[in-house]
């Protein structure tokens, strides 16, 4: 039997947090496992009032998203243009009224491609106890971590500096086959300090530091990308699962990375 719990602020919902209990954001992933009679539930936590923790606002070079801000929201707002084609990304209208940032966070393999955006643009949250947290240090351990996000700042990319790519079986907006986003800063052409992360690729999105240190220094083109092509697969070692298997994402990897990397691939 699962029960709800209904609590004021977000911090009595992470007293309220354990074994068995889950916060209700969206709702997408955790409504559908607990109507499929998921027995890790035993609990959910709702906000009587979420909507505070739904905003968006600009920080000078980087945008604060609240963790029940919804992709609809996001793709509504012109401060997160830049964002635009990841949220429409997610499911389709119905799961995009829904789906937050906070769930895409903790969205399991081989859910969250928001994550894989927020990933490599170099995201901070805020913690429901007031401390703050990068996105690749919670990833690792998010199925333990008992505090809640309350909020994501993000940089604001320049011009085509941010490049994102889905890849599915099922059009128009199915789960991944993998995901790709990039950051690709550039001095003088040259890519300066990229930042490469994948969805659906391990448990959770990953960074790729092979894949970033082949790309320093060079142009975007055919000829500069070719060793970062080669590097994907040192950082990579995807699951298999229904709807592809772990060689195939492999295999197929470098070549969507070089669509990415050419600028034909951002949808």
């Amino acid at each position: 039997m699962v029960t709800i719990t209904t609590v004021d602020t977000l911090q009595e919902a992470a007293a309220s947090s354990g074994q068995g209990s889950s916060l209700l954001g969206g709702g997408t992933l955790l409504m559908r496992g607990v109507n499929y009679g998921d027995q890790d539930v035993s609990r959910i936590v709702r906000l009587r009032q979420p909507t505070p923790l739904a905003g968006i606002s600009s920080e000078g070079e980087r945008i604060r998203l609240g963790a029940f801000a919804t992709m609809a929201t996001i793709m509504k707002s012109g401060d997160t243009a830049f964002l635009h084609p990841v949220a429409r990304a997610v499911g389709g209208p119905a799961i995009r009224n829904m789906a937050t940032v906070g769930g895409n966070i903790f969205a399991p393999h081989p859910y969250g491609d928001f994550a894989v955006a927020l990933l490599v643009l170099d995201a901070r949250l805020r913690m429901s106890d007031g401390s703050e947290m990068d996105l690749d240090r919670l990833l690792p351990v998010r199925d333990t971590e008992t505090r809640l996000v309350e909020s994501v700042s993000a940089l604001r990319p320049a011009g085509d500096d941010f490049r994102f790519l889905k890849v599915t079986r099922v059009k128009p907006r199915g789960a991944s086959v993998l995901s790709i986003a990039a950051w690709l800063p550039r001095r003088a052409g040259r890519v300066s300090g990229a930042r490469v992360a994948f969805g659906a690729m391990a448990p959770t999105p990953v960074r790729v530091p092979a894949v970033e240190a082949a790309l320093e220094g060079v142009n975007l083109d055919q000829n500069g990308i070719e060793r970062a092509l080669q590097s994907v697969a040192n950082d990579l070692n995807p699951p298999d699962d229904s709807l592809a298997s772990g060689w195939y994402r492999k295999e197929v990897a470098p070549v969507h990375l070089g669509r990415l990397l050419l600028g034909q691939g951002t949808r």
